[in-house]
């Protein structure tokens, strides 16, 4: 397993290095959804309205910041349980996402989706979301601010440390892990 630095939004041939089981520093531009959001976009998309920023080569981050104390951009941002998103995240892998930040298992669809665009699903530790919101060094809400925290909001992030879980190759943690372990 290796460790590398990557920055967002992501690029298809840095993604093809990813393995399932590597850890990642992630640095740049990603972007916060949770379920309520990502059902909005993906009513947008069957409306066949635009959506409030362009998804391709864009990391997604499973997340409903708390709000910041005075001089933080953000507040506590651990990572919400990926399989809400199951249902949505097809659709918008599709249109052009290529990155997913959460925790736990994702479905045969997404591994799917996952696979099918040269993806990659990256884990976060859960229950630690002070050390995350020390990564994040500005945030700003861009779509859905009557969701609250569940807003879409634009993070800029330095050194996010992710595992990948699936990746686009379909190697997956969440089957080699355990398997390793049996043996």
């Amino acid at each position: 397993m290796s460790s590398k630095a990557i920055h967002a939004p992501l690029r298809e041939e840095e993604i093809r290095t990813l393995r399932a089981g590597d850890s990642v520093l992630l640095s740049g531009t990603i972007y916060t959804g949770r379920d309520a959001a990502h059902k909005r976009l993906c009513a947008l998309v069957a409306a066949g309205e635009p959506l409030p920023f362009d998804l391709r080569n864009q990391v997604i981050y499973y997340a409903g910041p708390c709000p910041a104390k005075p001089g933080d951009a953000i507040g506590a941002c651990g990572p919400t349980t990926s399989y809400r998103m199951d249902a949505y995240a097809p659709t918008l892998c599709d249109l052009g996402l290529i990155g997913m930040i959460g925790k736990g298992q994702r479905s045969e669809a997404v591994a799917s989706a996952i696979r099918r665009n040269g993806g990659v699903y990256f884990a976060a530790t859960g229950g630690a979301g002070a050390l995350i919101a020390s990564c994040v060094k500005a945030a700003e809400v861009i779509a859905f601010d009557d969701l609250g925290t569940e807003a879409i909001r634009r993070l800029t992030v330095e050194d996010l440390p992710l595992i990948v879980a699936i990746d686009a190759q379909g190697g997956n943690l969440y089957e080699s892990g355990p398997a390793q372990y049996r043996r």
